[in-house]
């Protein structure tokens, strides 16, 4: 039986799953709102879960659907997730209505980078499944690609557990196998110039590394969370 990161769900099941997973990791001994993401160094987990919470809203208003409810500006970690998980019910309806379109899988991918984000932060482990792990990683190559495209670039092949993208115009020109969650990190920003570089590349990547420069991803200068080995 495929495991849960190559099955397609819809974006609904995807959203609530890291919505739950959120709610979980926040109900552990430990998970103090002060504590400050390594990925987003700026933010605490009050900010990420205050950053779900605008998303829900601005998705919502998008869709002409009048939110019941808005958290105060000075609203506590566990009123803002308590409005998330309210919220997110009848964001479920908009998603599962419009799945597969850009707009959804932008919600799925950025909630389930930052569902990582806090587990890194919380110490807590990373699943080797995910139903996220597809629509996000969809998301992710095609943005990448359109940076390749932009760059001048020849095309980039990725190989992810069983997967391919081709990231580009025309035949690629080097090949990147790697795991999901790297593959994931790599696209989304949190990975640096010399951990992008020491990944498995059929050929020297360094003229590829401006174009993981895109949209609102900026890889840090210093080495992000370690690459896995699966």
């Amino acid at each position: 039986m495929p495991g849960t990161s190559r099955v397609r769900v819809t974006d609904d099941i995807a959203y609530r799953t890291v919505r739950e997973n959120f709610a979980a990791l926040l109900a552990e001994p430990g998970a103090r709102a002060d504590v400050r993401l390594p990925a987003c160094p700026e933010w605490t987990v009050r900010d990420v879960v205050a950053h779900m919470v605008d998303n829900v809203l601005t998705a919502l208003r998008r869709a002409s659907v009048a939110p019941p409810e808005v958290p105060a500006a000075d609203a506590s970690p566990g009123e803002l997730l308590d409005a998330w998980l309210r919220l997110g019910e009848g964001l479920d309806v908009h998603l599962h209505a419009n799945d597969g379109e850009r707009g959804p899988a932008v919600l799925v991918m950025d909630a389930f980078t930052h569902e990582v984000d806090l587990r890194y932060a919380l110490g807590a482990p990373v699943p080797a499944e995910h139903v996220a792990y597809r629509r996000s990683l969809g998301l992710l190559t095609a943005g990448f690609g359109e940076s390749v495209r932009a760059h001048g670039l020849p095309s980039v092949r990725v190989l992810c557990d069983g997967a391919e993208w081709v990231c580009g115009a025309g035949a690629p020109a080097v090949t990147l196998v790697a795991s999901r969650h790297d593959a994931h990190r790599a696209l989304a920003g949190r990975r640096s110039h010399v951990q992008l570089t020491a990944m498995d590349w059929s050929d020297d990547p360094r003229r590829w590394l401006p174009a993981f420069t895109w949209g609102p991803f900026t890889p840090p200068a210093e080495p992000g969370d370690a690459l896995s080995a699966g």
